[in-house]
């Protein structure tokens, strides 16, 4: 007898399976162009930035982009969370400056301009170190290009032991500064209020030798609005998201309490959130990880989920490609030895996923 079971929803397909490192962030060019990066967390990581030709992983931009003398090097990359194609088809490459989660040196977290006409690096942004702390572990990256003379950016702080916030960055002078610096709406939450389940399993720091610890990732997930006006974000243990007026992130002569007065909480979204991204219909997409689950808010308000499913096993970095797809890594996060008392629980491969969605990326250019 056939037993019920819990039924996917949706459509995934698979794009490529990942046999060695596990990977975050993905993103898609206008020309279709696929590209994954590997942060430095303890696998082997031959090279943190790749570009998926012909089912290959090809270091990216080169060799030696990928094989930094030191986590302060300036001149290659170090430890990739996130990787994000622009509004006018270049991918900026998010560098944590931070394997193993160790404190960053200047020249180690960096913001990289790749032109993927040529597949060379065009723009180096650096962060002082009050803006780049040394407990700043630098997650995700939108962009309005249509902000002063080249653009601006937007980049979660989700430091584990330090201020959360919010960086803003120049990208015609590589100004850079905080916002919402250690907020509350950038902040875990406690275990008391948030106790997340994965896999039918509590999701804590669990070492192999001492007591369960609550997780304090902080603000994580990033996105900006069709119109640019809100940016969202949610810290990766909580249930809730906030978002922020785009202006008052932008004016540098704001203070710390006028941004402040423009963030509002956007309430409950049902599960614990890694990625979020948003489309140009309006849609609020939201990863779920503790349902296996993406879900997205429609203009309206009303929460539907786009796709459930059992191989979602920890969906991590989304990305709404031109040709219609929504992207999604899937790397089994959770079954890492640092939530599992020292055991590796990870099965290989891990997994990237697309889904038909009939809606393109937030283009502001």
């Amino acid at each position: 007898m056939n037993e019920p079971v819990s039924e996917p929803v949706g459509e995934l397909e698979l794009v490529h399976a990942f046999t060695g490192p596990m990977p975050t962030g993905v993103s898609v060019s206008h020309t279709g162009r696929i590209f994954v990066n590997f942060p430095r967390w303890g696998d082997e990581v031959p090279a943190t930035v790749v570009e998926l030709r012909d089912g290959r992983e090809v270091p990216f931009p080169d060799e030696a982009w990928n094989q930094p003398s030191g986590d302060d090097d300036a001149g290659a990359f170090v430890s990739v969370q996130n990787i994000v194609v622009d509004p006018v088809d270049r991918l900026w490459v998010l560098d944590t400056g931070s394997p193993m989660f160790q404190p960053t040196r200047p020249g180690g977290p960096k913001l990289v301009r790749v032109d993927l006409d040529g597949n060379t690096v065009a723009q180096v942004i650096t962060f002082p170190p009050d803006v780049a702390l040394p407990t700043t572990y630098l997650n995700d990256v939108r962009f309005d290009l249509r902000r002063g003379e080249a653009g601006i950016a937007y980049i979660t702080d989700s430091a584990i032991a330090g201020p959360n916030g919010i960086i803003v960055v120049d990208l015609a002078t590589g100004a850079s500064w905080r916002r919402l610096h250690d907020h509350p709406s950038t902040k875990a939450e406690p275990l008391s209020d948030f106790r997340p389940v994965v896999e039918g399993r509590p999701f804590l720091q669990r070492p192999a030798d001492g007591p369960p610890e609550p997780v304090t990732i902080g603000s994580d997930g990033i996105a900006i609005s069709a119109d640019g006006t809100r940016l969202y974000y949610c810290a990766l243990a909580s249930r809730r998201w906030y978002s922020v007026a785009t202006d008052a992130l932008a004016d540098a002569s704001l203070s710390e309490d006028e941004v402040a007065a423009t963030v509002l909480p956007e309430g409950d979204k049902g599960g614990g959130s890694d990625g979020l991204e948003t489309d140009d219909a309006g849609r609020i997409y939201l990863t779920s990880y503790e349902q296996n689950a993406v879900l997205r808010r429609r203009p309206d308000g009303e929460y539907e989920t786009v796709v459930h499913d059992p191989r979602l096993l920890w969906p991590d970095t989304m990305f709404v490609a031109t040709d219609g797809y929504l992207y999604l890594t899937a790397n089994q996060l959770h079954r890492q030895a640092n939530y599992q008392r020292g055991r590796d629980l990870r099965r290989k491969p891990y997994a990237l996923f697309r889904t038909r969605i009939d809606a393109g990326p937030v283009l502001l250019r």
